[in-house]
């Protein structure tokens, strides 16, 4: 005889995971239904391609805050964005240093604008290098004319005339070019010592961190050249700068118009015929 137990049927328990589906299926519903109602309740609702077509394109949308920037339009092949700048100043003559006095406020000067695919560094003008991005190129010719446009507006300002103010900012920046050009020339081979010197400690140190340390040995040989070479070119800057500012400002005056050699004198009327009467009496 069976002592076998039989076992009640377990009830029907349905899965969670159904539960929760069939759940959030009345709740998407009624989120896309809210979203439909709040788009645009007033317009019909596109039937065909076309009229969706004739409708809109995508992307359309319009980004904020958009202010053109209106402007000469500069040449190409200049290599300058001032918008001010002002055309290289013909110096027919050379006012004298006279009429000096303390700082007084005066309206800027314009900068210089570079010719035509040159980089320009007061009165120094070289052509600008193939290997030079455009922009770089710019920002370069940019940065040199308003330094110049500064000293000039200084100079102006204790009271130096247009033509004495340009030349010394000129001659000060060019010669400045020349000196940092000189002194990085000088410090090249202090700046490969430093850029063997500092790639191999930063090599030393990024290694146990490779392949990501690796990258160290690169910045560290740039960062020694420069540590060598940036300090020799602003001394080269410098001497160079007060060496064009005292040629600028020694410089003897010229003047606009003045009678050649061979120019025949002057005439000389004669005196007036009352004046002429009275001497002889």
């Amino acid at each position: 005889m069976g002592t076998g137990k039989h076992r009640e049927p377990a009830p029907y328990r349905p899965k969670l995971g159904s539960i929760v589906a069939a759940g959030t299926v009345p709740l998407v519903l009624a989120l896309v239904g809210a979203g439909t109602a709040n788009a645009e309740p007033d317009q019909p609702v596109p039937v065909t391609r076309t009229e969706i077509a004739e409708q809109a394109q995508w992307p359309g949308a319009e980004a904020p805050n958009m202010r053109p920037y209106e402007g000469l339009r500069i040449p190409d092949d200049i290599l300058s964005s001032l918008q001010w700048a002002r055309p290289l100043p013909d110096h027919q003559y050379l006012a004298p240093l006279v009429g000096l006095h303390a700082p007084v406020p005066v309206a800027p000067v314009p900068p210089i604008a570079p010719p035509s695919g040159k980089l320009r560094f007061g009165d120094v003008q070289v052509d600008a290098p193939e290997w030079l991005y455009r922009e770089q190129a710019i920002q370069i010719n940019d940065g040199a004319a308003m330094a110049e446009a500064n000293i000039a507006t200084f100079l102006d300002s204790v009271g130096m005339e247009r033509t004495r103010s340009d030349r010394v900012a000129g001659q000060t920046v060019g010669a400045a070019a020349i000196g940092a050009a000189a002194g990085f020339v000088f410090a090249s081979p202090f700046a490969l010592f430093g850029a063997a010197v500092g790639g191999g400690l930063a090599l030393a140190i990024g290694l146990p961190f490779a392949p990501i340390g690796l990258a160290a040995g690169p910045i560290g040989a740039a960062y020694g050249a420069a540590l060598m070479a940036a300090p020799l070119s602003a001394i080269g800057a410098g001497i160079g700068a007060g060496l064009g500012a005292v040629h600028a400002l020694s410089a003897p005056p010229r003047a606009l118009s003045a009678p050649q050699s061979g120019d025949p004198a002057p005439e000389v009327t004669d005196p007036a015929p009352e004046a002429t009467d009275a001497a002889d009496g």
